[in-house]
């Protein structure tokens, strides 16, 4: 009974027996994660905590990503007095490399009074990490300079770091560093060679590292696929996607990304295909509910054209992104298909009252443009302003060109007038806007506005212009457009500008100079050009330059029928009748051919092809002999 008393008295005196001890309990309670509770005992105990307890704590605010936290520790610490530790600062380092302040961070490792290669590498790490790449480089310099050997991670971080800023010299050095080290076997630095080299273009360099390689795991082949998918090497991309599979390793959700992005550079036909059998290995593996691979499939299908099994992928998606809605939009305003279906899910967005960025928004207005909706433009202009408190340039630029082609050209000036920034694009779109307007004084004009305020025009703004000048019998501006092309801005004229030029002439009644034009050029005569002259010719009633350019075009396009049909017209207008009747030979002949090839669609074998054409051929015989009675 006696010692019973005693024990209870010593208990009461020494409360170390009641309570675990300090260490004890803040382990426990960053073991649990509870934060709030370790902070609380460490702080109303400072004298009891040690580096061990300060460091468990902070490693807590590192997994939590409790960066306030952590700045209150560091504070406490220098509070109470407590001396730098290489261990505990690099705690610190990496804590507020994680929050993005790398000014904290560098003064932290400035203060160190020792580093070793796990603090070089935070820091390194940290710039790296933040974007500050020329940074992390001066970090990886700065430590060869002190002797301190890298480690995996060190080269690693550093050769993100090249690959962000494109430093191939400094990226072969550490490569040539490494294969001096001890980490030349290393997957880690490995699959990061092959990362730098792909993203720098070196594909063969990648690949011999890549092929070497002793072992290789999920992220190795990552790298290398999205690699060649970047690079647009979708052949290569597939064939390693494929050897993967043989050698018995399964993709994930970035590997079916790539490769998909891979599918949509090899063109829309083999892209399709290649595509669905993707979608087929997504299903069979599992991976049809994820939300990332079913954008990835909307937006690859988008972009090979096929919307309807785009749009059906996103109708069954469970969580809608704003990437994949924009991608199915987007293609919607590409194709000009399935206006209704686009515009219930811009409504359903609306309704849903989901944020709707710029790329929808012009997406919109650009089918808006397409179809002649002015009531749904102007509804769109409303909303752009509702969310947009400021219009950026593409949005203004659809506005312009939505107005412009709805045939309200003062809504499009007003909205070009109130830009607060304006590029090549904005002028051109006005310039093409009072072109398609029948207003080529006010498109010149707009013109010499863009050349004074500093604006270099490409090869579109100068078609804009020619069209413009073209259909308001401006010949002389025209041709000064078209010489101020080529000798100041010195821009190749494309078959599209001598065209408009040579419209230009030919509906002046400049016959000879556009038929010189066309003589002289560098390029080859396409049927557009001899059309226009041969339009202008029987305007003019000139016979013998359309007799020329009706040659011209029925050796360029001899199923063309309209050349023989104009010639014949304008034969019959001068009275030349005689010669009129000998069009119609020509004009049985280029029916024959027309029959020709609508008989080499069907599905017939050779010898009832043949007797098909010598059935028609004794028809077009008749033919000639009919005319030639007259």
């Amino acid at each position: 009974m006696m010692n019973r008393t005693y024990r209870n008295v010593v208990n009461l005196l020494n409360p170390t027996s009641r309570f675990p001890p300090l260490k004890s309990s803040i382990e426990s309670l960053c073991n649990a994660k509870r934060l709030t509770g370790a902070l609380r005992l460490a702080f109303d105990n400072p004298i009891e905590a040690d580096y061990t307890i300060y460091s468990n704590i902070i490693q807590l605010c590192i997994d939590l990503k409790a960066h306030k936290q952590g700045r209150l520790v560091h504070s406490h610490l220098i509070t109470n007095g407590f001396p730098s530790n290489v261990h505990l600062g690099t705690k610190l380092i990496i804590l507020y490399t994680m929050s993005g302040d790398m000014v904290s961070a560098r003064k932290m490792f400035d203060k160190l009074p020792e580093r070793n290669v796990v603090s070089w590498t935070a820091l390194l790490s940290g710039y790296s990490q933040n974007g500050y790449s020329k940074e992390a480089l001066d970090v990886f310099v700065a430590m060869r300079r002190e002797g301190v050997r890298a480690n995996q991670f060190t080269y690693g971080s550093v050769l993100r770091a090249c690959t962000s800023v494109s430093c191939m010299t400094l990226g072969n050095q550490i490569q040539g560093c490494i294969q001096k080290s001890r980490f030349v076997d290393n997957l880690y630095v490995q699959s990061a060679l092959v990362d730098f080299n792909s993203k720098c273009g070196e594909m063969e360099d990648a690949f011999c590292i890549f092929e070497s390689m002793a072992e290789r795991d999920l992220v190795s082949w990552n790298v290398m696929i999205s690699g060649y998918a970047f690079r647009g090497y979708s052949i290569d991309a597939f064939l390693l996607f494929r050897w993967m599979f043989r050698q018995g390793i399964l993709p994930d959700c970035f590997t079916l990304g790539s490769v998909l992005k891979a599918s949509v550079g090899s063109g829309k036909c083999c892209g399709l295909v290649k595509i669905s059998m993707i979608h087929g290995c997504i299903i069979r593996l599992g991976y049809g509910s994820f939300s990332i691979i079913s954008g990835a499939l909307v937006d690859a299908y988008v972009k090979c054209g096929n919307l309807a099994n785009a749009s059906y992928i996103y109708k069954k998606m469970q969580n809608k992104d704003m990437i994949s809605c924009t991608a199915l939009i987007t293609g919607y305003a590409r194709e000009g298909k399935n206006i209704n279906e686009c515009l219930e899910l811009f409504c359903q967005l609306h309704r849903n009252h989901r944020e709707i960025d710029s790329i929808i928004l012009c997406s919109m207005i650009s089918i808006c443009a397409n179809t002649a909706s002015l009531s749904l433009g102007r509804q769109l202009h409303a909303i752009a302003i509702k969310y947009k408190s400021t219009l950026d340039v593409a949005m203004s630029n659809a506005l312009v060109d939505m107005y412009a082609k709805t045939g309200e050209i003062e809504d499009a000036n007003n909205v070009f007038q109130h830009m607060t920034e304006k590029n090549v694009i904005s002028w051109t779109s006005m310039i093409s806007a009072y072109g398609m307007h029948g207003r080529g004084v006010d498109a010149v004009s707009y013109f010499k506005k863009m050349e004074c305020e500093g604006f270099e025009p490409n090869d579109i703004t100068f078609l804009s212009l020619l069209f413009a000048c073209s259909h308001n019998g401006l010949t002389a501006e025209g041709w000064e457009c078209f010489s101020k092309m080529v000798r100041k801005y010195k821009i190749v004229p494309r078959d599209e500008h001598y065209s408009c030029l040579v419209d230009i002439f030919a509906r002046s009644g400049c016959l000879n100079e556009s038929y010189d034009l066309i003589c002289t050029m560098n390029i080859k005569p396409s049927a557009s050009l001899w059309g226009s002259v041969l339009g202008a010719c029987s305007i003019h009633g000139n016979m013998d330059l359309g007799k020329v350019a009706a040659k011209h075009l029925c050796n360029i396009d001899p199923t063309n029928a309209v050349s023989y049909v104009v010639l014949a017209s304008m034969y019959s207008a001068a009275g030349l009748w005689d010669s009129a009747w000998k069009v119609g030979p020509l004009l049985w002949y280029h029916h024959l051919l027309c029959i020709w090839a609508l008989l080499e669609q069907l599905p017939l074998n050779y010898d009832y092809l043949h007797y098909l054409f010598l059935f028609f051929s004794r028809i077009f015989i008749f033919g000639i002999n009919w005319f030639s009675t007259f």
